[in-house]
């Protein structure tokens, strides 16, 4: 059974930073793209960084390019979600998401998806 779980949200300050991580099991991130998405409140799921370690390609988007960054730890099998600079607008709740057919910040691409992580960036 394949399960992905978010941690480390939480209220933030805005300039702020926050961690957030996505544990996996029952697939291995050797054989697996990972991407973080983001659904604020009204709005649709947006893809915001999507990793694929086989080909060593890393995607980006925008809105968080910059200031956000992806990694990720092989032997724990988690992948990690630094969020710098934060801004009020980077409130949402936080995905990770997994597809064996590589990266796409679309969020109906992927096929195995956490719970969410809600992250609050206020003063």
């Amino acid at each position: 059974q394949v399960q992905l779980v978010e941690s480390g949200g939480g209220l933030v300050q805005p300039g702020g930073s926050l961690r957030l991580s996505c544990a996996v099991s029952g697939i291995s991130l050797d054989h697996y793209a990972i991407a973080w998405f983001r659904q604020a409140p009204g709005k649709g799921r947006e893809g915001i960084l999507c990793m694929d370690s086989r080909i060593s390609e890393t995607t980006y988007a925008n809105s968080v390019k910059g200031r956000f960054t992806i990694s990720r730890d092989a032997a724990k099998n988690t992948v990690y979600l630094q969020m710098n600079s934060l801004k009020d607008e980077d409130t949402a709740v936080y995905y990770c998401a997994a597809d064996i057919s590589g990266c796409s910040l679309s969020y109906d691409y992927m096929a195995y998806w956490g719970q969410g992580t809600q992250v609050t960036v206020s003063s």
